[in-house]
């Protein structure tokens, strides 16, 4: 039995579940189907969670008979790059950001300060956002599953994506990482960069949950996730250029303006400037700005994710063939940039009504 597919069916399900439930306590206010919201959020972060550890066990030893094993770990590694694995290919990134986004989460709502604000509909409607968007990730990771394996099926072997029942093909040798990610700086860019991008969906969800409700608290949530969002791709994008500089050498640059690499700089500049904003929103200034400045940051991450899995751009970084999950995240980018121009468009015409 496959039991990392079916942890991933079951992350869905229950990521799935958390929100619907979420958007109905919202809309009700029923107590109970916020409490098994919650029950169900935390059996999407435990299922997400053991789905890590099952594919790093599976990426420590070799298990070449899942597709994703053999296409990035052998033998030859050494036991880090082994691990490095995990984030080397789409599968493996995809699932450590759905399993970020949720730990994040759950950070704001069972610590420091924001702990305060668990039970408010401010909170509610962030768990509802960031939910939604984690769901979609694993929705992703269902498509095309990191626990994919090698079966045999008529006279010849496929990839088995969807049935954990499946008597896996034995695959006695994996093929190994690609070497230009035979490198220390990348064995740490990737989960930094991540980190950074699960953390912008707290400020987006923060600023969608004050476009609905008007609650100047948002910025209290979204000020310190932001600044962690922003101290992490900055690291991000600083240790990827110290593997360019290493590994590619471009022309003993650190920057080559790669489509993918231009793509991470962007939200960083919408994050900086957001950060200049809230100094100012106590005073009562920016309070259009400031929620358009973070929801643009997080749908140029989620852009900048399209970039690279589309295959569209041709980049050192990307995955060059336009897949089923190149279509979801372009279905769901397009969604993020229709609903928040709504919900701007919105706010800024009752501002004007009121002046």
């Amino acid at each position: 039995m496959n039991f990392g597919m079916i942890l991933i069916w079951l992350a869905f399900l229950t990521g799935s579940g958390a929100t619907v439930l979420s958007i109905a306590h919202h809309i009700s206010e029923r107590q109970d189907r916020g409490t098994w919201s919650k029950k169900m959020e935390i059996a999407c972060a435990i299922s997400t969670t053991l789905a890590i550890l099952v594919l790093v066990a599976h990426l420590l030893r070799v298990n070449a008979s899942y597709y994703y094993v053999y296409s990035h770990s052998s033998a030859d590694l050494a036991w880090y790059y082994r691990v490095s694995a995990l984030w080397a290919g789409q599968e493996g990134s995809l699932l450590l950001w759905a399993w970020a986004i949720l730990a994040i989460l759950l950070l704001v709502r069972y610590t420091g300060q924001t702990r305060e604000l668990a039970d408010t509909n401010l909170m509610n409607i962030i768990r509802m956002v960031s939910l939604g968007i984690a769901s979609v990730f694993l929705l992703i990771l269902v498509l095309k599953s990191p626990f994919a394996t090698y079966t045999v099926a008529g006279t010849g072997i496929v990839i088995n994506y969807w049935d954990p029942f499946a008597t896996p093909f034995e695959v006695l040798y994996g093929q190994g990482m690609n070497p230009l990610l035979r490198n220390p700086w990348m064995a740490i860019h990737p989960p930094v960069l991540f980190l950074g991008y699960a953390a912008f969906t707290i400020p987006f969800a923060a600023a969608v949950a004050n476009l609905l409700i008007k609650d100047g608290r948002w910025t209290d949530i979204a000020r310190d996730w932001m600044r962690i969002a922003w101290l992490f791709l900055t690291l991000g994008i600083g240790l990827g250029g110290f593997w360019a500089y290493e590994v590619l050498g471009w022309g003993a640059w650190y920057w080559s303006w790669d489509p993918v690499e231009t793509s991470s700089l962007i939200p960083w500049i919408t994050a900086t400037a957001f950060l200049h904003a809230r100094t100012r929103t106590s005073q009562g200034e920016y309070n259009f700005l400031s929620p358009l400045l973070a929801m643009v940051s997080f749908i140029l991450v989620v852009f900048a994710t399209f970039v690279t899995r589309s295959g569209m751009w041709a980049s050192v970084h990307s995955w060059q063939d336009f897949s089923l999950e190149g279509m979801v995240i372009a279905i769901f980018l397009a969604f993020l940039i229709g609903s928040s121009s709504f919900l701007l468009a919105k706010r800024y015409l009752e501002d004007e009504n009121k002046a």
